[in-house]
């Protein structure tokens, strides 16, 4: 790492450190650069951004006037409840869920086990609380809405901290005091867009050659650093008396006790940062025109007390070789790193609304202050004349002919209603209708207050995402990689993808509560959809106890293992108690069947039964005598076949029958046994 000389060159008569001819040159270098950066910003932004910085705080300026016989002073608030309500929406998105990112692993962990991700989680979110990181993005993102772009410096540091504590100095003594630790802190410091210097070829911070900061700083500040080594020590004036790098417009500003300090992060020639050797005076007397070379070039970390006296000169010392600038559009231009703000959106009807406004005050002064005419022949030598109440005018004649009040008719309110439909235009230009206005633009419109609501939340979610791809993540891998960097005891260095949950801002919230809650009305507490939808609607809301809510509706949509149990147990008799029905019903049929077949077989040996009885029947009872015998055995087998004919029949008949009975009975069998 190319860095100053160790020993620093002193003069002989001076204590202060004397810079070298590389010194110089990179001082040079820079102011150039940065000189001509500032030029470029003044002469395109500096203008309007003093003017928007006014409107915001309801300042007036003779140069704000917009006709020469302009006498009121009035500025409306229109543009600056347009800031505020867009601001306010943007910082409910970011911070409204109370975490504002989560941290997802890029690579397995080698032990398998995620907590070294989650302690890593909680340990930014408690050191992001204490160095009031909130409040820095808050501040950073209001600058945004006036002037485009929210830009802010991350800094890093050490400091000493005190906690109480007690120490036992025997059985019976306690001591009370406090212990003194050192801890490193990762701040983020608001940059106002006036301070702020740029490569006006660059889109980005990344992109640009290089980015500064200047800024007044108190001259303490400085002879600690000095002090400390961190900056060398230079003769530096304790007072600057250039006032353009106001946080705000004062009518005077302090001008003593302070350093006007310039922070240029960026690219330098490699060669300037070392020491100048004798090859380099011989190259220098070969040429005799000075060549700048933006081949070899280096990022460092330059600062520079008073635009001419060099405090630290270095290169970028961080890890990740990344500068620690962060900047994003508040809302998109293209093509350019400077953004649009809401003042800049409305500014426009701003004007439109304070011209009419000031022309009706102004005409009140004509209609509303008592005017009179005197005949200045008549009146008393010396006289004042003044109209107020219980005055005494003393006239050389009647007053009826000397005096008479006049005005200049009556004032007309068109003015004022003129001025209130500029301001809903204001409020539609920069997408932040109140309430009234949603009303007006709903009844418009065919979609009603469903269209106007969904256009504005459109439009905060382009400004939302803009927030959180340039400027919240890419502050926290910043912050994580300084932690890693300077603490590596409490921030071990592991590969992790951080991830934005920043969703819906107040008004988006509140429009989805009330889509989720017709769509839960309307599916009724029964349905399984309904428990996941209230999580969905508790997760999206603000409340303190949203934690335990969800917890308590996580554990009562979870089953009891008791009635788990209880429920399984019931469905198994129940189980059982089916396949015993279901067997019973089987031997049932079994012996139905049985019968059936017995009652058949029956059947069949019926006729042979018949025929052997009718046999025996034929062969009793006959006569001794032969001849008759014979006779009356044949009549006899002649009735008994007429008779078996006619059994026959009839047992054909019951056969029949009771097979069509069987089928009968086997189609409900059948029937039962499917419906059971």
């Amino acid at each position: 790492m190319a860095k100053i000389q160790d020993d620093p060159i002193e003069s002989k008569d001076s204590k202060y450190h004397t810079p070298t001819d590389n010194e110089k040159e990179l001082v040079s270098f820079i102011v150039d650069h940065t000189d001509k950066w500032r030029d470029y910003r003044d002469q395109n932004f500096l203008e309007d951004w003093l003017k928007y910085e006014r409107i915001f705080r309801g300042q007036w300026a003779a140069e704000d006037k917009q006709r020469e016989s302009e006498r009121s002073r009035i500025i409306s608030p229109a543009a600056q409840q347009a800031v505020e309500t867009a601001h306010a929406e943007t910082m409910e998105a970011i911070f409204g869920q109370g975490e504002f990112f989560d941290i997802k692993d890029d690579l397995r962990d080698v032990d398998g086990n995620p907590m070294d991700v989650e302690m890593l989680k909680k340990q930014l979110y408690e050191d992001f609380a204490q160095d009031k990181i909130r409040k820095s993005i808050d501040q950073a993102g209001l600058m945004g809405k006036i002037y485009g772009t929210p830009i802010a410096e991350i800094v890093v540091g050490k400091e000493k901290c005190y906690t109480p504590a007690t120490q036992a100095l025997d059985q019976n003594q306690v001591a009370y005091g406090t212990m003194e630790s050192e801890r490193t802190f990762v701040r983020l410091v608001p940059v106002n867009p006036k301070n702020f210097l740029f490569d006006p070829n660059g889109t980005s911070v990344d992109d640009c050659m290089g980015v500064a900061i200047e800024r007044d700083t108190s001259i303490h500040k400085v002879m600690k650093g000095i002090a400390s080594g961190v900056y060398m020590n230079v003769d530096v004036a304790s007072s600057f008396e250039d006032d353009s790098l106001e946080a705000t417009q004062e009518v005077s500003s302090f001008k003593e006790n302070k350093v006007r300090i310039l922070t240029y992060y960026g690219l330098v020639p490699r060669e300037y940062l070392g020491a100048k050797d004798e090859e380099d005076d011989v190259a220098e007397d070969m040429f005799s025109e000075e060549v700048e070379d933006y081949a070899d070039m280096v990022e460092a970390i330059v600062v520079i007390a008073n635009g001419s006296l060099l405090l630290k000169a270095e290169e970028n010392p961080y890890m990740m070789k990344d500068r620690p600038v962060i900047s994003c559009q508040d809302d998109t231009v293209p093509l350019r790193l400077l953004g649009k703000g809401v003042v800049e959106k409305a500014f426009n009807m701003q004007m439109a609304i304070d011209g009419s406004m000031r022309s009706h005050m102004d005409s009140l002064a004509l209609t509303v202050a008592p005017m009179i005419a005197m005949d200045a022949t008549r009146l008393p030598r010396g006289a004042k004349f003044e109209v107020k109440p219980g005055k005494a005018f003393m006239t050389n004649g009647a007053p009826s002919e000397i005096l008479y009040p006049f005005q200049f008719g009556t004032n007309d309110g068109q003015a004022m209603n003129t001025s209130k439909e500029f301001e809903r235009m204001l409020l539609m230009a920069t997408g932040t209708l109140d309430s009234q206005g949603m009303v007006s633009q709903g009844a418009r419109d065919s979609g009603g207050m469903n269209m106007a609501a969904a256009g504005i939340i459109k439009k905060y979610k382009r400004t939302i995402t803009n927030y959180q791809e340039d400027f919240i993540i890419p502050f926290i891998k910043k912050a994580a990689w300084r932690y890693m960097q300077f603490d590596p005891e409490r921030y071990p260095s592991v590969d992790v993808k951080f991830i934005p949950t920043a969703t819906l801002g107040i008004m988006a919230r509140e429009y989805e509560h009330q889509q989720m809650a017709f769509m839960i009305q309307t599916l009724g507490a029964e349905s399984p959809l309904t428990p996941v939808m209230l999580k969905g609607v508790l997760k999206n809301s603000s409340l303190s106890s949203r934690e335990e809510m969800i917890a308590q509706l996580d554990q009562m949509s979870q089953p009891d293992p008791q009635a788990q149990q209880m429920a399984q147990q019931n469905q198994q008799m129940q189980m059982a108690l089916m396949q015993a029905q279901i067997g019973e019903l089987q031997a049932k049929a079994n012996m139905n069947n049985a019968q059936a077949e017995l009652n058949s077989v029956k059947a069949m040996l019926e006729p042979e039964s018949v025929k052997a009885e009718q046999m025996a029947a034929m062969t009793k009872n006959l006569p001794s005598d032969a001849e008759i015998a014979q006779q009356q055995f044949d009549n006899r087998v002649k009735v008994a076949d007429l008779m078996l004919k006619e059994e026959e029949k009839n047992s054909n008949e019951r056969i029949t029958q009771m097979q069509m009975q069987v089928k009968e009975e086997e189609s409900e069998r059948n029937n039962n046994s499917v419906n059971a």
